[in-house]
């Protein structure tokens, strides 16, 4: 099985980091659209709906995100936007953690699916405003949360005895969360240390600059979010009676997955840079 995650994830990676290199916006742009609509069909089909309209609100999420591609372009996205994005997630998650996987049952299919797509797009096009600003300024974001979830999966792995949601995610630790914690703040550290300002501004340099103890508080906002994306999923998949979005990904399951994470973070990161 692991060696299933490792294949699958070089794989990925492969595919981002050849779009990433390329000259134009498009191939990156394109690739994470296929991805994040794929995403978008998985959450449809957990929220109880069919194959068919499944698939048409994830060609109809991809039809609107390239409307406004072309249109507006992601240079132009107002900080405010951004901002209003970030307090939504930071409101909304806790508040439908708290109400479990009954009160999530208790909404209605066309509100869950639609929450899914609002997320998974503002998602995208955060990833698209991130690589405008810069390649390191997008990396030091997917690493942040990419460092989070494999520090929780080996901590919690190791050490994990006390649950932290047992009702949405029963294989989740606190001393997951405290693994992750440490892996987000040596990270940082060493980003800082090592990242030469002439390649361009990231995530960690840019929280640098307002002073460290603000810089920490962000970084520690930044994971708790992250670790209440990962719960959302959770809630989904458990509410719809599956362990996978989706069977997409051998050895990780669905798309939905591996973005669960990034849904929340991307906002508050895009806001943090964009000051």
């Amino acid at each position: 099985m692991l060696w299933q995650r490792v294949l699958t994830a070089l794989g990925l990676l492969g595919l981002l980091l050849a779009s990433l290199w390329h000259s134009s916006e498009w191939p990156f742009g394109l690739l994470t659209l296929l991805l994040v609509c794929i995403a978008a069909w998985e959450w449809a089909r957990l929220s109880g709906l069919s194959r068919g309209p499944a698939i048409g609100l994830a060609i109809g999420l991809a039809g609107i995100l390239l409307a406004l591609w072309g249109l507006v372009g992601v240079g132009q996205t107002s900080r405010w936007f951004w901002l209003l994005s970030a307090l939504a997630c930071a409101a909304l998650l806790p508040w439908l953690l708290q109400r479990g996987v009954a009160g999530w049952c208790q909404l209605a299919t066309g509100p869950r699916a639609g929450l899914g797509l609002l997320l998974l797009g503002q998602a995208w096009w955060a990833l698209l405003h991130a690589k405008a600003i810069g390649l390191g300024m997008l990396l030091s974001i997917l690493l942040l949360v990419w460092a989070a979830d494999i520090a929780a999966y080996f901590g919690g792995k190791r050490f994990g005895r006390r649950k932290l949601a047992p009702t949405i995610s029963p294989g989740k630790t606190w001393e997951g969360v405290w693994s992750a914690a440490l892996a987000v703040l040596l990270l940082s550290a060493l980003w800082i240390t090592a990242w030469p300002p002439h390649w361009g501004p990231t995530l960690y340099t840019e929280l640098w600059q307002l002073g460290p103890w603000l810089a920490l508080a962000g970084l520690l906002l930044l994971l708790a979010l992250s670790v209440m994306g990962d719960l959302l999923e959770s809630l989904v998949k458990r509410s719809a009676g599956k362990k996978d979005s989706s069977r997409i990904l051998p050895g990780h399951g669905g798309l939905l997955d591996r973005f669960d994470a990034l849904l929340p973070v991307l906002p508050l990161s895009l806001w943090i840079v964009t000051a």
